[in-house]
Protein backbone atom coordinates (compact mmCIF):
# COMPACT_ATOMS: atom_id res chain seq x y z
CA UNK A 1 0.00 0.00 0.00
CA UNK A 2 3.05 2.21 0.89
CA UNK A 3 6.55 2.94 2.44
CA UNK A 4 4.44 3.12 5.92
CA UNK A 5 2.73 0.15 6.05
CA UNK A 6 6.00 -1.97 4.69
CA UNK A 7 7.66 -0.93 7.41
CA UNK A 8 5.10 -1.73 10.09
CA UNK A 9 4.90 -5.02 8.38
CA UNK A 10 8.67 -5.56 8.44
CA UNK A 11 8.50 -4.40 12.33
CA UNK A 12 5.32 -6.25 13.92
CA UNK A 13 5.91 -9.07 12.12
CA UNK A 14 5.50 -11.22 14.72
CA UNK A 15 3.23 -9.21 16.82
CA UNK A 16 -0.87 -9.37 16.94
CA UNK A 17 -1.54 -6.09 14.83
CA UNK A 18 -4.33 -5.26 12.74
CA UNK A 19 -4.99 -2.61 10.35
CA UNK A 20 -7.81 -0.88 10.91
CA UNK A 21 -9.88 1.92 9.39
CA UNK A 22 -9.74 5.15 6.96
CA UNK A 23 -7.25 2.86 5.08
CA UNK A 24 -9.32 -0.01 4.47
CA UNK A 25 -12.10 1.98 3.40
CA UNK A 26 -10.17 4.25 0.68
CA UNK A 27 -8.80 1.01 -0.29
CA UNK A 28 -12.57 -0.34 -1.05
CA UNK A 29 -13.17 3.34 -2.48
CA UNK A 30 -10.07 3.28 -5.12
CA UNK A 31 -8.78 5.93 -3.32
CA UNK A 32 -5.05 5.99 -2.38
CA UNK A 33 -3.91 7.24 1.35
CA UNK A 34 -1.03 7.84 3.23
CA UNK A 35 -2.58 7.43 6.74
CA UNK A 36 -2.62 4.43 8.23
CA UNK A 37 -3.81 3.65 11.86
CA UNK A 38 -3.18 0.15 13.54
CA UNK A 39 -4.24 -1.50 16.70
CA UNK A 40 -1.68 -3.29 18.49
CA UNK A 41 -2.00 -5.72 21.36
CA UNK A 42 1.23 -4.62 23.04
CA UNK A 43 3.30 -2.10 23.80
CA UNK A 44 3.10 0.92 21.41
CA UNK A 45 6.36 2.85 22.56
CA UNK A 46 8.45 0.40 21.29
CA UNK A 47 6.22 -0.96 18.85
CA UNK A 48 6.43 2.53 17.23
CA UNK A 49 10.01 2.66 17.75
CA UNK A 50 10.62 -0.14 15.97
CA UNK A 51 8.73 0.92 12.82
CA UNK A 52 10.62 4.13 12.61
CA UNK A 53 13.52 2.45 12.14
CA UNK A 54 12.14 0.14 9.42
CA UNK A 55 11.14 2.80 7.81
CA UNK A 56 13.98 5.43 8.46
CA UNK A 57 13.88 8.18 7.77
CA UNK A 58 11.53 8.67 9.80
CA UNK A 59 10.29 9.55 13.01
CA UNK A 60 8.48 8.74 16.46
CA UNK A 61 6.60 10.48 19.13
CA UNK A 62 3.75 9.70 21.60
CA UNK A 63 0.25 11.32 20.56
CA UNK A 64 -1.19 10.72 23.71
CA UNK A 65 0.59 9.13 26.98
CA UNK A 66 -2.91 9.02 28.53
CA UNK A 67 -4.11 6.76 25.84
CA UNK A 68 -0.73 5.11 24.80
CA UNK A 69 -0.95 5.84 21.16
CA UNK A 70 1.55 6.73 19.07
CA UNK A 71 2.35 8.20 15.60
CA UNK A 72 5.41 7.37 13.06
CA UNK A 73 5.73 9.79 9.93
CA UNK A 74 8.39 9.53 7.58
CA UNK A 75 10.62 12.53 7.23
CA UNK A 76 9.55 13.09 3.38
CA UNK A 77 6.46 13.81 4.57
CA UNK A 78 4.68 11.23 2.12
CA UNK A 79 3.24 8.83 5.07
CA UNK A 80 2.42 8.57 8.48
CA UNK A 81 0.97 6.20 11.15
CA UNK A 82 -1.08 6.18 14.16
CA UNK A 83 -0.16 2.83 16.66
CA UNK A 84 -2.94 2.25 19.30
CA UNK A 85 -3.01 0.01 22.00
CA UNK A 86 -6.27 -2.60 21.29
CA UNK A 87 -9.36 -1.71 23.21
CA UNK A 88 -11.54 -4.69 25.12
CA UNK A 89 -10.95 -8.25 25.03
CA UNK A 90 -10.24 -8.65 21.62
CA UNK A 91 -10.23 -7.03 18.45
CA UNK A 92 -14.15 -7.27 17.59
CA UNK A 93 -14.72 -5.00 20.67
CA UNK A 94 -12.27 -2.65 19.81
CA UNK A 95 -13.96 -2.25 16.80
CA UNK A 96 -17.14 -1.81 18.42
CA UNK A 97 -15.77 1.18 20.14
CA UNK A 98 -14.92 2.91 17.00
CA UNK A 99 -16.86 5.95 15.67
CA UNK A 100 -18.82 4.58 12.11
CA UNK A 101 -18.65 1.18 10.53
CA UNK A 102 -16.80 1.94 7.70
CA UNK A 103 -13.84 2.70 10.10
CA UNK A 104 -14.59 -0.73 11.94
CA UNK A 105 -13.19 -3.16 9.26
CA UNK A 106 -9.82 -4.69 10.41
CA UNK A 107 -7.06 -6.54 8.99
CA UNK A 108 -4.71 -8.91 10.29
CA UNK A 109 -1.13 -6.91 9.29
CA UNK A 110 0.35 -9.95 8.85
CA UNK A 111 -2.35 -10.80 6.20
CA UNK A 112 -5.86 -12.67 6.05
CA UNK A 113 -9.53 -12.01 6.11
CA UNK A 114 -10.87 -8.66 6.75
CA UNK A 115 -12.72 -8.17 9.78
CA UNK A 116 -16.16 -6.72 9.25
CA UNK A 117 -18.40 -7.23 12.11
CA UNK A 118 -20.89 -4.30 11.80
CA UNK A 119 -21.28 -4.03 7.98
CA UNK A 120 -18.73 -1.57 7.28
CA UNK A 121 -17.82 -3.10 3.91
CA UNK A 122 -21.89 -2.84 2.74
CA UNK A 123 -21.87 0.82 4.31
CA UNK A 124 -18.48 1.84 1.80
CA UNK A 125 -20.69 0.32 -0.92
CA UNK A 126 -23.41 2.01 -0.32
CA UNK A 127 -21.49 5.15 0.39
CA UNK A 128 -23.84 5.45 3.75
CA UNK A 129 -22.41 6.94 6.89
CA UNK A 130 -23.58 4.63 10.30
CA UNK A 131 -22.46 5.31 13.82
CA UNK A 132 -20.56 2.40 14.87
CA UNK A 133 -22.51 1.98 18.22
CA UNK A 134 -25.54 4.13 20.33
CA UNK A 135 -22.62 5.52 21.83
CA UNK A 136 -20.33 6.46 19.49
CA UNK A 137 -21.34 10.48 19.62
CA UNK A 138 -21.46 10.27 23.83
CA UNK A 139 -17.88 9.09 24.04
CA UNK A 140 -16.67 11.68 21.80
CA UNK A 141 -18.75 14.21 20.50
CA UNK A 142 -16.26 15.42 18.48
CA UNK A 143 -17.19 12.64 16.30
CA UNK A 144 -20.67 14.89 14.99
CA UNK A 145 -18.26 17.14 13.55
CA UNK A 146 -16.51 13.99 12.05
CA UNK A 147 -19.60 12.81 11.09
CA UNK A 148 -20.14 15.71 8.88
CA UNK A 149 -16.98 16.02 7.27
CA UNK A 150 -16.21 12.95 6.09
CA UNK A 151 -20.21 12.82 4.81
CA UNK A 152 -18.82 15.93 2.84
CA UNK A 153 -15.12 14.79 1.60
CA UNK A 154 -16.50 11.18 0.62
CA UNK A 155 -19.96 12.19 -0.45
CA UNK A 156 -21.12 9.52 1.67
CA UNK A 157 -25.33 9.93 2.99
CA UNK A 158 -25.43 9.96 6.53
CA UNK A 159 -27.95 7.46 7.76
CA UNK A 160 -31.42 8.95 9.42
CA UNK A 161 -30.45 7.24 13.43
CA UNK A 162 -26.94 7.84 12.81
CA UNK A 163 -28.40 11.61 12.25
CA UNK A 164 -31.05 12.11 15.01
CA UNK A 165 -28.07 10.17 17.13
CA UNK A 166 -25.50 13.29 16.47
CA UNK A 167 -28.21 15.81 17.20
CA UNK A 168 -28.49 14.44 20.76
CA UNK A 169 -24.92 14.38 20.60
CA UNK A 170 -24.01 17.94 19.75
CA UNK A 171 -24.04 19.46 22.99
CA UNK A 172 -21.21 17.33 24.21
CA UNK A 173 -19.12 19.52 22.04
CA UNK A 174 -18.93 22.28 24.20
CA UNK A 175 -16.49 20.25 26.06
CA UNK A 176 -14.19 19.48 23.51
CA UNK A 177 -10.87 20.67 22.93
CA UNK A 178 -10.85 23.94 20.71
CA UNK A 179 -7.74 22.84 18.96
CA UNK A 180 -9.62 19.34 17.84
CA UNK A 181 -12.77 21.14 16.71
CA UNK A 182 -10.84 23.13 14.56
CA UNK A 183 -9.14 20.88 13.02
CA UNK A 184 -12.76 19.16 11.84
CA UNK A 185 -14.06 22.33 10.72
CA UNK A 186 -10.81 23.18 8.59
CA UNK A 187 -11.46 20.49 6.69
CA UNK A 188 -14.99 20.85 6.14
CA UNK A 189 -14.95 24.49 4.52
CA UNK A 190 -11.85 23.23 2.67
CA UNK A 191 -14.20 20.44 1.50
CA UNK A 192 -15.58 20.54 -2.10
CA UNK A 193 -18.67 20.10 -0.94
CA UNK A 194 -18.43 22.32 1.90
CA UNK A 195 -21.57 24.10 1.78
CA UNK A 196 -23.25 20.37 2.78
CA UNK A 197 -21.34 20.61 5.25
CA UNK A 198 -22.50 23.63 6.77
CA UNK A 199 -26.13 22.60 6.32
CA UNK A 200 -25.01 19.25 7.99
CA UNK A 201 -23.71 20.95 11.02
CA UNK A 202 -26.87 23.27 11.08
CA UNK A 203 -28.95 20.48 10.82
CA UNK A 204 -26.70 18.52 14.08
CA UNK A 205 -27.75 21.81 16.05
CA UNK A 206 -23.83 22.14 16.27
CA UNK A 207 -23.11 25.07 13.86
CA UNK A 208 -24.62 27.00 16.73
CA UNK A 209 -21.85 25.67 19.32
CA UNK A 210 -19.07 25.13 16.97
CA UNK A 211 -19.92 29.11 15.32
CA UNK A 212 -21.62 30.79 17.05
CA UNK A 213 -21.09 33.91 14.85
CA UNK A 214 -23.06 32.30 11.98
CA UNK A 215 -26.85 31.72 13.91
CA UNK A 216 -27.10 35.12 14.25
CA UNK A 217 -27.05 36.52 10.71
CA UNK A 218 -30.42 34.14 10.31
CA UNK A 219 -33.43 36.39 9.97
CA UNK A 220 -31.83 39.80 9.47
CA UNK A 221 -33.30 41.85 6.76
CA UNK A 222 -30.90 43.73 4.29
CA UNK A 223 -31.90 46.93 2.51
CA UNK A 224 -33.66 46.77 -1.15
CA UNK A 225 -29.89 45.91 -2.90
CA UNK A 226 -30.05 42.95 -1.55
CA UNK A 227 -32.61 39.42 -2.20
CA UNK A 228 -31.38 37.80 0.84
CA UNK A 229 -30.98 38.17 4.14
CA UNK A 230 -27.98 38.21 6.09
CA UNK A 231 -27.45 34.32 6.68
CA UNK A 232 -28.77 33.62 3.35
CA UNK A 233 -26.67 36.14 1.16
CA UNK A 234 -23.06 34.68 3.38
CA UNK A 235 -23.83 31.45 2.23
CA UNK A 236 -24.23 32.44 -1.04
CA UNK A 237 -20.63 34.52 -1.18
CA UNK A 238 -19.07 31.69 0.56
CA UNK A 239 -20.69 29.16 -2.23
CA UNK A 240 -19.20 31.76 -4.56
CA UNK A 241 -15.62 31.86 -2.82
CA UNK A 242 -15.83 27.91 -2.75
CA UNK A 243 -16.12 27.75 -6.56
CA UNK A 244 -13.91 30.20 -7.29
CA UNK A 245 -11.35 28.06 -5.04
CA UNK A 246 -11.93 24.66 -5.85
CA UNK A 247 -9.45 22.47 -8.20
CA UNK A 248 -10.23 23.49 -11.59
CA UNK A 249 -11.19 26.96 -10.82
CA UNK A 250 -14.58 28.51 -11.39
CA UNK A 251 -17.50 27.23 -13.79
CA UNK A 252 -16.30 27.96 -17.40
CA UNK A 253 -18.46 30.82 -19.10
CA UNK A 254 -19.84 31.62 -15.90
CA UNK A 255 -19.54 35.27 -14.18
CA UNK A 256 -16.81 34.39 -11.78
CA UNK A 257 -14.48 33.14 -14.23
CA UNK A 258 -15.08 36.24 -17.01
CA UNK A 259 -14.50 38.34 -13.49
CA UNK A 260 -10.94 37.00 -12.89
CA UNK A 261 -9.96 37.09 -17.06
CA UNK A 262 -7.40 36.65 -18.37
CA UNK A 263 -5.87 36.57 -14.56
CA UNK A 264 -6.67 33.32 -14.30
CA UNK A 265 -3.46 31.23 -13.68
CA UNK A 266 -2.23 33.83 -11.72
CA UNK A 267 -5.42 33.50 -9.36
CA UNK A 268 -5.25 30.18 -9.15
CA UNK A 269 -1.51 30.23 -8.39
CA UNK A 270 -1.72 32.84 -5.27
CA UNK A 271 -4.73 30.69 -3.65
CA UNK A 272 -2.88 27.78 -3.98
CA UNK A 273 -0.40 28.94 -1.57
CA UNK A 274 0.23 27.64 1.72
CA UNK A 275 -0.89 30.21 3.91
CA UNK A 276 -1.35 28.62 8.06
CA UNK A 277 -2.75 26.30 9.97
CA UNK A 278 -2.19 23.54 6.95
CA UNK A 279 -4.22 25.86 4.97
CA UNK A 280 -4.32 27.59 1.61
CA UNK A 281 -5.01 31.15 1.12
CA UNK A 282 -7.72 30.27 -1.32
CA UNK A 283 -9.34 28.34 1.83
CA UNK A 284 -8.81 31.10 4.38
CA UNK A 285 -10.61 33.46 1.38
CA UNK A 286 -13.46 30.68 2.30
CA UNK A 287 -13.00 31.67 5.89
CA UNK A 288 -13.20 35.83 5.39
CA UNK A 289 -16.26 35.12 3.12
CA UNK A 290 -18.01 33.09 6.02
CA UNK A 291 -17.51 35.75 8.54
CA UNK A 292 -17.59 38.97 6.37
CA UNK A 293 -20.26 40.23 7.19
CA UNK A 294 -20.91 38.72 10.76
CA UNK A 295 -20.99 41.66 12.66
CA UNK A 296 -24.37 42.97 10.81
CA UNK A 297 -26.80 41.53 13.32
CA UNK A 298 -25.29 44.21 15.84
CA UNK A 299 -24.77 46.87 13.73
CA UNK A 300 -28.22 47.22 12.02
CA UNK A 301 -30.10 50.34 11.74
CA UNK A 302 -32.76 51.95 10.05
CA UNK A 303 -32.66 55.40 9.14
CA UNK A 304 -35.01 57.87 10.53
CA UNK A 305 -35.06 60.25 7.68
CA UNK A 306 -35.82 57.46 4.84
CA UNK A 307 -36.59 53.91 6.65
CA UNK A 308 -33.54 52.60 4.81
CA UNK A 309 -31.72 49.87 6.73
CA UNK A 310 -27.34 50.28 7.10
CA UNK A 311 -25.00 48.12 8.79
CA UNK A 312 -22.40 51.43 9.44
CA UNK A 313 -19.26 49.84 11.09
CA UNK A 314 -19.88 46.15 10.39
CA UNK A 315 -16.93 45.69 8.37
CA UNK A 316 -14.34 47.12 11.24
CA UNK A 317 -16.71 45.45 14.46
CA UNK A 318 -16.53 42.52 11.89
CA UNK A 319 -13.03 42.06 11.91
CA UNK A 320 -12.84 42.08 15.49
CA UNK A 321 -15.16 39.23 15.83
CA UNK A 322 -13.46 36.84 12.88
CA UNK A 323 -10.31 37.59 15.53
CA UNK A 324 -11.98 36.57 18.04
CA UNK A 325 -13.86 33.71 16.45
CA UNK A 326 -10.45 32.38 15.22
CA UNK A 327 -8.94 33.22 18.44
CA UNK A 328 -11.57 31.11 20.27
CA UNK A 329 -10.85 28.20 17.36
CA UNK A 330 -6.78 28.17 18.79
CA UNK A 331 -5.84 28.97 15.29
CA UNK A 332 -2.48 30.81 14.39
CA UNK A 333 -2.10 34.63 14.41
CA UNK A 334 -1.35 34.75 11.17
CA UNK A 335 -4.41 33.08 10.07
CA UNK A 336 -6.47 35.32 12.36
CA UNK A 337 -4.72 38.54 10.85
CA UNK A 338 -5.18 37.36 7.51
CA UNK A 339 -8.69 36.82 7.84
CA UNK A 340 -9.38 39.60 10.08
CA UNK A 341 -7.74 41.95 7.43
CA UNK A 342 -10.61 40.35 4.72
CA UNK A 343 -13.00 41.22 6.69
CA UNK A 344 -12.13 44.95 7.41
CA UNK A 345 -11.51 45.58 3.75
CA UNK A 346 -14.19 43.93 2.23
CA UNK A 347 -16.03 47.38 1.48
CA UNK A 348 -13.26 49.19 0.34
CA UNK A 349 -13.56 48.08 -3.27
CA UNK A 350 -17.32 49.24 -3.75
CA UNK A 351 -16.98 52.51 -2.04
CA UNK A 352 -14.25 53.02 -5.45
CA UNK A 353 -16.95 52.05 -7.69
CA UNK A 354 -18.73 55.50 -6.85
CA UNK A 355 -14.95 57.14 -7.37
CA UNK A 356 -14.52 58.93 -11.44
CA UNK A 357 -13.39 56.14 -13.60
CA UNK A 358 -11.11 55.20 -14.57
CA UNK A 359 -9.44 55.72 -11.03
CA UNK A 360 -6.34 57.46 -10.73
CA UNK A 361 -3.37 55.79 -9.93
CA UNK A 362 -2.86 57.54 -6.59
CA UNK A 363 -6.21 56.28 -5.53
CA UNK A 364 -5.28 52.36 -6.60
CA UNK A 365 -2.32 52.96 -4.34
CA UNK A 366 -3.96 54.34 -1.78
CA UNK A 367 -6.33 51.15 -2.06
CA UNK A 368 -3.39 48.50 -2.27
CA UNK A 369 -1.42 49.98 0.25
CA UNK A 370 -4.45 49.71 3.08
CA UNK A 371 -5.45 46.10 2.31
CA UNK A 372 -1.40 44.58 1.66
CA UNK A 373 -1.05 41.57 2.68
CA UNK A 374 -4.44 40.73 1.49
CA UNK A 375 -4.38 42.98 -1.43
CA UNK A 376 -5.22 40.67 -3.83
CA UNK A 377 -7.53 38.04 -1.55
CA UNK A 378 -9.87 41.06 -0.61
CA UNK A 379 -10.45 42.04 -4.25
CA UNK A 380 -11.64 38.35 -4.84
CA UNK A 381 -14.01 38.62 -2.04
CA UNK A 382 -15.11 42.06 -3.07
CA UNK A 383 -16.32 40.41 -6.42
CA UNK A 384 -18.03 37.38 -5.03
CA UNK A 385 -20.14 39.36 -2.22
CA UNK A 386 -20.85 41.66 -5.69
CA UNK A 387 -21.99 38.60 -7.26
CA UNK A 388 -24.14 37.91 -4.77
CA UNK A 389 -25.88 40.88 -3.87
CA UNK A 390 -28.86 41.00 -6.13
CA UNK A 391 -31.62 43.54 -5.27
CA UNK A 392 -32.92 46.62 -6.77
CA UNK A 393 -30.69 47.48 -9.72
CA UNK A 394 -28.14 44.84 -9.31
CA UNK A 395 -27.22 44.14 -13.12
CA UNK A 396 -25.63 47.38 -13.41
CA UNK A 397 -25.00 47.37 -10.23
CA UNK A 398 -22.40 44.18 -10.44
CA UNK A 399 -21.25 45.39 -14.06
CA UNK A 400 -19.82 48.71 -12.66
CA UNK A 401 -18.15 46.47 -9.90
CA UNK A 402 -16.86 43.93 -11.75
CA UNK A 403 -14.97 46.98 -14.16
CA UNK A 404 -13.67 48.71 -11.38
CA UNK A 405 -12.38 45.19 -9.66
CA UNK A 406 -11.03 43.97 -13.06
CA UNK A 407 -8.27 46.61 -12.95
CA UNK A 408 -7.62 46.45 -9.47
CA UNK A 409 -7.13 42.79 -9.64
CA UNK A 410 -4.57 43.48 -12.33
CA UNK A 411 -2.77 46.40 -10.42
CA UNK A 412 -3.03 44.44 -6.88
CA UNK A 413 -0.91 41.25 -8.83
CA UNK A 414 1.68 43.17 -10.35
CA UNK A 415 1.69 45.03 -7.06
CA UNK A 416 1.92 41.58 -4.98
CA UNK A 417 4.65 40.77 -7.76
CA UNK A 418 6.64 43.36 -7.84
CA UNK A 419 5.88 45.64 -4.68
CA UNK A 420 5.35 49.27 -5.12
CA UNK A 421 9.14 49.80 -6.86
CA UNK A 422 12.31 50.76 -4.16
CA UNK A 423 12.08 54.35 -2.69
CA UNK A 424 13.54 57.36 -4.35
CA UNK A 425 14.78 57.95 -0.88
CA UNK A 426 15.92 56.45 2.28
CA UNK A 427 14.49 58.44 5.34
CA UNK A 428 17.51 59.10 6.67
CA UNK A 429 18.74 60.72 3.65
CA UNK A 430 15.34 62.51 3.40
CA UNK A 431 16.29 63.96 7.05
CA UNK A 432 19.58 65.04 6.38
CA UNK A 433 18.53 66.77 3.37
CA UNK A 434 15.77 68.58 4.82
CA UNK A 435 17.51 68.85 8.64
CA UNK A 436 14.88 67.09 10.25
CA UNK A 437 14.61 64.88 12.85
CA UNK A 438 13.66 61.53 12.15
CA UNK A 439 10.55 60.16 13.45
CA UNK A 440 6.73 60.26 12.47
CA UNK A 441 7.14 63.34 10.15
CA UNK A 442 9.51 61.74 7.95
CA UNK A 443 7.15 58.37 7.67
CA UNK A 444 4.51 60.91 6.79
CA UNK A 445 6.78 62.51 4.07
CA UNK A 446 8.08 58.99 2.53
CA UNK A 447 4.74 58.10 2.25
CA UNK A 448 3.44 60.43 0.54
CA UNK A 449 6.32 60.22 -1.43
CA UNK A 450 5.88 56.56 -3.03
CA UNK A 451 2.23 57.61 -3.59
CA UNK A 452 3.39 60.49 -5.84
CA UNK A 453 6.45 57.78 -7.30
CA UNK A 454 3.48 55.39 -7.74
CA UNK A 455 1.25 57.84 -9.73
CA UNK A 456 4.17 58.67 -11.96
CA UNK A 457 5.15 61.76 -10.82
CA UNK A 458 8.32 61.33 -9.37
CA UNK A 459 10.91 59.09 -11.63
CA UNK A 460 14.51 60.61 -9.96
CA UNK A 461 15.67 61.39 -6.43
CA UNK A 462 16.58 64.98 -7.56
CA UNK A 463 12.57 65.47 -8.22
CA UNK A 464 11.95 63.36 -5.27
CA UNK A 465 13.61 65.74 -2.74
CA UNK A 466 12.58 68.83 -4.55
CA UNK A 467 8.75 67.07 -4.00
CA UNK A 468 9.24 66.41 -0.16
CA UNK A 469 10.26 70.28 0.47
CA UNK A 470 7.65 71.48 -0.94
CA UNK A 471 5.63 68.93 0.89
CA UNK A 472 7.20 69.13 4.25
CA UNK A 473 5.67 73.10 4.48
CA UNK A 474 2.39 71.78 5.25
CA UNK A 475 3.37 68.16 6.46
Amino acid sequence: MNAGLDAARTALADARAWLVGGALRDRELGRETADLDIVLDGDTAAAARAVARAGAPATCFALSEEFGSWRVASRAGDWQLDLEPLRGSGIEQDLALRDFTINAIAEPLAGGELLDPLGGLEDVRARRLRMAGPRAFADDPLRVLRLARIAVELDFEVEAESGRAAALGAAGLRAVAAERVFAELRRIVAADRARRGLELLEQFGASAIVLPEIEPMRGVAQNRFHHLDVHGHTLEVFDRTVELTRPGGPERGGALERAIEPHAAAVTSLLAEPLADEMTRGEALRWGALLHDAAKPLTRDVRAADGRVTFIGHDSRGAELARAALARLRSSERLRAHVAALVRHHLRLGFLVHEPQPLSRRTVFAYLRACTPVEVDVTLLSIADRLATRGDRSEQAIEAHLRVAAGMLDDALRWRAEGPGDPLLRGDELAGELGIATGPRVGRLLDALAEAQYAGELATREQALAYAREAARSI
